[in-house]
């Protein structure tokens, strides 16, 4: 009797793959290695930011509108500056595919760090929203926001040596504490960082660039002194962190494990983009405000010549009845 051994077939089960490294900081994969391409690859618009700058964007034309409608003229490069740059500003490095990396890369989170404290708060200013929402509004609400805008907490926080102090200190308290770490680690702590960046800019930036009616606004040579002393800031800034001895965020850029960057060298790159990064917006901004000095000065002197020319064509008028 021919016996026939069954035949078993035994075939391989590949494991399972590796679960990716996660960020505590909404909870995402670890993205692939950085490329241009992957800042539009990777954008998201499932932010808390989106639905504010649509909000914000909306009330703007909404606001401009108005003035249209009535007859009034709002400048075109306002509008421009507070929906491009400042508005825009924003999205293009929360919305975009840089903020799938600001947690994985320090440098992505410095050029965070400087669009949202220095380059879209000046451009906010420079759209006047709270012009363009006292040109608009009915009367109640307009004399609420006249009592909100000369409040004593805005005087306060709006006094440029309060705000300039705001602006240097906060950096420091961030970079050089373990607070950096925890808004690594919570999601909502890491948002919150990203508003607390520009509320900084703006309460800096508003008093000595904008164009908004605030109380106890400085003459433009303070302004300009006060930009200046602002220069050095981020110099200091960006040297320190790249001469620093220790990882910022502790473990936390080791722990992802990325295989195509470094912590270290992207430490340096971080320290770099606030030092170059921060004497060119310091440097342009002063500029600006010497423009803005110029022009005020013309107003004002044509303002004395109209002034000059009707006490002499009184003076005309007085001789002429004599």
């Amino acid at each position: 009797m021919l016996h026939v051994d069954p035949i078993i077939t035994v075939t391989s089960v590949a494991p399972p793959p590796a679960a990716p490294a996660i960020l505590a900081a909404g909870g995402a994969a670890v993205p692939p290695p950085f490329t241009v391409a992957r800042i539009l690859t990777e954008t998201q618009l499932n932010s808390w930011l989106t639905l504010g700058l649509l909000l914000a964007a909306g009330l703007y034309l909404y606001g401009v509108y108005r003035l249209r409608l009535r007859g009034d003229r709002w400048p075109v490069i306002r509008t421009v500056c507070f929906l491009v740059p400042g508005l825009g500003g924003i999205a293009s490095v929360t919305l975009s595919g840089l903020g799938a990396y600001d947690t994985a890369l320090l440098s992505v989170h410095m050029v965070q760090h400087m669009v949202l404290s220095m380059i879209s708060p000046i451009f906010l200013a420079l759209g006047a929203p709270v012009t363009l929402a006292l040109r608009t509004l009915p009367v109640r609400p307009r004399k609420r926001l006249l009592a909100i805008v000369h409040s004593r907490i805005v005087r306060i926080y709006s006094f440029p040596l309060v705000a300039f102090a705001i602006f240097v200190v906060n950096p420091f308290a961030l970079y050089f504490t373990d607070l950096y770490s925890y808004t690594l680690q919570h999601e909502w702590a890491h948002e919150l960082v990203h508003a607390h960046f520009i509320a900084t800019g703006c309460v800096f930036f508003w008093p000595l660039l904008g164009l908004d009616p605030l109380p106890g606004r400085w003459p433009y040579p303070a302004r300009a002194l006060l930009m200046v002393l602002s220069v050095p800031f981020h110099t200091v800034l960006g040297l320190t962190i790249m001469q620093s001895t220790t990882l910022f965020g502790g473990d936390w850029y080791p722990s992802l494990g990325l295989t195509w960057s470094d912590p270290w060298n992207d430490q340096v790159v971080a320290g770099g983009v606030l030092w170059a990064g921060g004497e060119f917006v310091s440097v342009t901004m002063l500029a600006v405000l010497v423009v803005q000095w110029i022009k005020q000065s013309e107003r004002e002197a044509r303002r004395l010549d109209r002034e000059l020319d009707r006490q002499e064509a009184r003076e005309r008028a007085a001789e002429a009845a004599g």
